[in-house]
């Protein structure tokens, strides 16, 4: 019998044992900083000439590791070993698949703190985030062995006389998987897992910002016993390997997750047939959002404001769910964006090292500047009422920023930031409210603050986005219980950590016997 999904529990980091836990990861991995990491193809370790430097958000002068950079010659080869061991991967039985996943969780599961420390120096995050990226990888692996499970069981189909006929799902092949620095554990570890658990063979290219992570979640898969060959590890540029891996024509699917227009030019290259290639390209892509957080007449004050913070401001903004439009019924408006301001000129900013700040930096130099040019657009387009200033200079650091009364068309109001930055607009009424929140190009998260039932009951209905929230923040999917994607220009609404999410990595088959 099979032992019921449950998620993984969150650290109380209040706890002196857990905080003297967590400290001495944190120790652990410092030790470690600075190391150099190789290209992984086919189990074998190659150094290259070529290396690229992660750095430390919080501190620009602390090297997280080095990382060997893959050509376009060794992402040929990472594909070809890829493609030659699909062969023999594809024929190990589901559920000896899914048992490689339940090994590695287990893996993690005793390494919790150690990955943790990792987000907190690679990825920037704060205990709370890295804990709950990790707990989400742990989550991804559990939930998709299981899947797995169910999958490969015998699906019954209408019986006629004379005939046995059975439907099953076969794997696809080769899979390039492209997975984003914002979760670069949680989100790296689904993608990747969720096309190997269903009989696939895998490269995979790291985010460039966050590659020691994934580095270190190859020493899992290793420790796991996964064969050599079915996940290869390929750093890159996506100059330099991306279009390569897209393009060729041994690769049956691209997994993806990133912005619009990365995902969109993966779309069209995609798209392309080339010669010798035998199938139309499969591509599971995620590709961001400009999340609203609605704030109706009849509300609970401190629960908008509350929830449009949490999900502004957390992991300093960088995450596709995060909420960085309130729009706010004209009765309550000036309560809802008081009580924001209030409350966001309390967030502490800093070396998330400690536990002492309520969020870290944002990831590097360039995602800095492109946020701090959006908050000096912001300041031409409506009233700064809290932050708007660079924090620290040892760090990429912005502090959390309100601004008020934009236009629904300004441009901090449709283009994705992904920073710390939340703008507030103005309804006359719900029907404005909806109109409002359906006007950009995305459609990943939202959420309505109301104790109408009419309205609520109306938003579910128009509110266009594939994940939507009642009462509560727009951030924070669980596995299985919130499965994650969206509509328009978000993505392909492929709903990982969901029942059919699997379904994406493989390709069903119907055999009928005459008997």
């Amino acid at each position: 019998m099979q032992v019921e999904f449950k998620n993984e529990a969150f650290t109380n980091f209040s706890l002196p044992e857990n905080k003297k836990a967590f400290e001495e990861a944190l120790a652990k991995v410092e030790s470690e900083l600075g190391r150099e990491y190789e290209l992984i193809i086919g189990g074998e370790r190659i150094t290259t000439e070529k290396k690229s430097k992660s750095i430390n958000p919080s501190n620009k002068e602390q090297v997280v590791g080095v990382v060997s950079q893959a050509d376009q010659a060794l992402a040929e080869k990472a594909i070809q070993t890829a493609a030659s061991t699909f062969e023999t991967w594809k024929k190990v039985p589901a559920q000896a698949r899914s048992r490689y996943l339940y090994k590695a969780s287990a893996i993690m599961r005793r390494r919790k703190h150690e990955f943790s420390a990792w987000l907190v120096k690679e990825a920037g995050k704060s205990w709370a985030e890295a804990d709950a990226d990790t707990a989400e990888a742990i989550d991804f692996m559990e939930y998709y062995g299981r899947q797995m499970d169910k999958l490969s069981q015998r699906h019954d189909l209408p019986r006629i006389p004379d005939e046995d006929n059975e439907l099953y799902y076969v794997p696809l092949g080769v899979g390039v998987v492209i997975p984003p620095w914002n979760f670069p554990l949680a989100i790296m570890v689904g993608m990747t897992t969720a096309a190997l658990v269903a009989g696939n063979t895998v490269v995979l290219k790291p985010a460039s910002t966050t590659p020691v992570i994934a580095a270190k979640f190859m020493e899992i898969l290793e420790d796991a016993g996964v064969p050599a060959g079915v996940v290869n590890f390929v750093p890159g540029s996506g100059g330099e390997i991306g279009d390569y891996l897209v393009e060729h024509t041994l690769t049956r699917f691209i997994s993806f997750t990133g912005s619009r227009d990365v995902g969109l030019r993966i779309n069209e290259l995609a798209a392309k047939h080339r010669p010798g290639q035998k199938w139309m390209k499969r591509l599971v892509a995620e590709m961001g959002g400009k999340d609203s957080i609605v704030v109706d007449s009849d509300c609970d004050i401190e629960l908008a404001a509350q929830s449009i913070v949490a999900s502004a401001f957390g992991f300093s903004g960088q995450k596709c769910s995060a909420c960085s439009r309130a729009i706010v019924h004209q009765d309550v408006y000036d309560q809802v964006l008081g009580r924001v301001a209030e409350m966001t000129k309390n967030l502490t900013v800093g070396d998330i090292r400690t536990n002492d700040f309520y969020t870290g930096p944002v990831v590097d130099e360039k995602a800095y500047n492109k946020i701090l040019e959006y908050i000096e657009i912001g300041k031409q387009e409506g009233k700064l009422v809290a932050g708007g200033e660079k924090g620290p200079d040892s760090g990429y650091f912005i502090q959390p920023t309100v601004f008020a009364d934009l236009d629904p068309n300004a441009r901090i109001m449709q283009e994705e930031i992904f920073g710390p930055v939340v703008a507030f607009c103005k309804a006359n009424d719900f029907d404005h409210a909806m109109e409002i929140a359906n006007n950009t190009e995305y459609g990943l998260t939202g959420a309505v603050i109301s104790r109408n039932r009419a309205n609520l009951e109306r938003a579910r209905e128009e509110f266009h986005v594939g994940n939507l929230y009642f009462n509560r923040k727009c951030t924070g999917a669980l596995v299985g219980v919130h499965p994650f994607g969206g509509f328009n220009m978000s993505g392909t609404d492929s709903k990982a950590g969901g029942p059919d999410y699997l379904l994406l990595f493989t390709q069903a088959k119907m055999v009928s016997e005459k008997m």
